[in-house]
């Protein structure tokens, strides 16, 4: 089980508990190691440089050699610079902060970012631009390459919606201006795990009160559609319970990126990444064992991921973006959360399949995962019962599309059950006006006016005449037989 925060403060430095803001420093940490805390070079080197001065301490000759910060990895891709400006800042800017201090103003620092809070779900948008659509404290962003695109606040958004793998953020900006942005999700799954991350958000920075919660429904005219209502507290009242506690500060066992504080023991061996050991194994195992789970789950997890790689990798389009004048450079790389392009809940079956392609596509491992998978290397026998097992499982894919066929079928259904519903009140209506003595005042002033007089005696009575001269001829047929 992987534990990881699920709504991020507008202010970490406002939570009052020093334990609270350190489980949330650990949470931008890993954003910050898996990409999703996407920044510039420079705010960069100092984001490591408290991580470092956190979590090591001060600089000592002694203990750090000369490229001590080369041996840890901060984020998706390193280079000499970056890592000899981490070192720098780490010698001449930070010595002497406690880790409490530090990992505050990492905090601080981290909570000026554009995509502080991000949690990434792929999609494209209607020129078929890959895109990444987020929530944050502060409202509904959307990052295209290396710049955000959009920026909406929550008191802007009046309205979520989704309709199979079709997204729909409704925005009500100044002078009444409203705008639909629409995006396509990779499958109908993910589109709605996004509208119920959409609505929780919304729900949670938004309101004053949890009384004020309602519940939020994605149907229209014809499709049943889904129900859904975020349920706890929101953000207001998890603040002023913060401020009201009154406990003795609990004792913070920090998770340090070595053993000991010193660091001679990195001096030789494998580039080690600032996540702890232990809780890189809980993320490998939550990956491997627990995909089916995210299909109800609130919240993403980061995920590695291939299924959906080749579809939903973003790309920079500079000459697109350059021309834009809303567009906000964020970064100096494409924003690519750690490849992790499958945060969102996966089809049935989608875990056997991701394994297997894994197998059959010779995918690279960790060498913790090599040595583990050793012990259960499969057989030939086990490798052709598995290729029968994809094989049957990709033949079996048509499910999905014969569910289609039948919410179309229900659909049509629903409406011809609506019109004969309709024409069935009108005919009341019409046999009440007509045949009926009853004197109310709307009916006395319909039956006044001259087209339904023309109506009446044009048109009803010479119809009502033929159906019972029909009517009469048919049961004098029956008496004579």
């Amino acid at each position: 089980m992987c534990f990881r925060v699920k709504f991020y403060p507008a202010d970490p430095a406002a939570l009052k508990e020093e334990i609270t803001r350190y489980l949330v420093f650990l949470q931008i940490k890993r954003d910050l190691y898996h990409g999703r805390l996407l920044c510039k070079t420079s705010d960069a080197a100092l984001l490591a440089a408290y991580i470092l001065q956190a979590e090591i301490g001060d600089y000592d000759p002694g203990k750090h050699p000369e490229g001590y910060s080369s041996k840890f990895q901060f984020f998706p891709k390193h280079s000499e610079k970056l890592e000899k400006k981490i070192a720098e800042i780490h010698k001449t800017e930070l010595s002497g902060q406690t880790p409490a201090t530090s990992e505050l103003n990492f905090l601080r620092k981290a909570q000026t970012l554009e995509t502080y809070g991000v949690d990434p779900h792929p999609c494209k948008d209607v020129s078929g631009n890959a895109a990444f659509l987020a929530f944050t404290p502060f409202g509904f962003v959307v990052l295209q390459g290396n710049k955000r695109v959009h920026f909406i606040k929550w008191n802007e958004v009046t309205k979520l919606k989704f309709e199979g793998k079709t997204f729909y953020l409704y925005v009500s900006q100044k002078e009444e201006k409203k705008i639909i942005l629409t995006y396509f999700a990779p499958t109908p799954e993910a589109c709605k795990h996004l509208w119920k991350c959409g609505i929780e958000n919304q729900a949670f920075y938004k309101l004053e009160k949890s009384s004020q919660v309602r519940t939020v429904s994605s149907s229209n005219l014809f499709f049943k559609g889904s129900r859904f209502r975020y349920s706890g507290r929101v953000a207001k009242e998890v603040m002023e319970s913060s401020a009201k506690i009154k406990r003795e500060p609990p004792e913070i066992h920090r998770a340090g990126m070595v053993p000991s504080r010193s660091c001679p023991s990195i001096t030789h061996g494998p580039r080690l990444s600032s996540v702890p050991r232990t809780r890189r194994r809980a993320v490998h195992i939550s990956i491997m064992e627990g995909l089916e789970s995210l299909r109800d789950s609130a919240h993403s997890t980061p995920v590695r991921s291939s299924s959906h790689g080749d579809t939903f990798l973003p790309h920079v389009r500079s000459s697109r973006a350059d021309s834009n004048e809303r567009v906000a450079v964020i970064a100096d790389e494409a924003y690519s959360p750690a490849d992790s392009v499958l945060p969102t809940p996966v089809a049935e079956h989608s875990l056997e399949l991701m394994l297997l392609s894994r197998q059959i596509n010779g995918a690279t491992c960790s060498i913790e995962e090599e040595k583990e998978s050793e012990a259960s290397t499969p057989t030939a026998a086990e490798v052709e019962a598995l290729g029968g097992e994809l094989r049957a499982l990709c033949q079996g894919h048509s499910g999905p599309e014969q569910e289609q066929v039948n919410k179309f079928v229900l659909s049509v259904l629903r409406l011809l059950l609506v019109t004969v519903g309709l024409l069935f009140v009108l005919l009341l209506l019409l046999i009440i006006l007509t045949e009926s003595d009853l004197d109310i005042a709307f009916f006395r002033d319909i039956r006044q006016t001259p087209e339904f007089e023309q109506f009446h005696y044009q048109y009803f009575c010479p119809l009502r005449r033929w159906f019972a001269c029909k009517i009469r001829s048919v049961v004098s047929l029956l008496i004579d037989t």
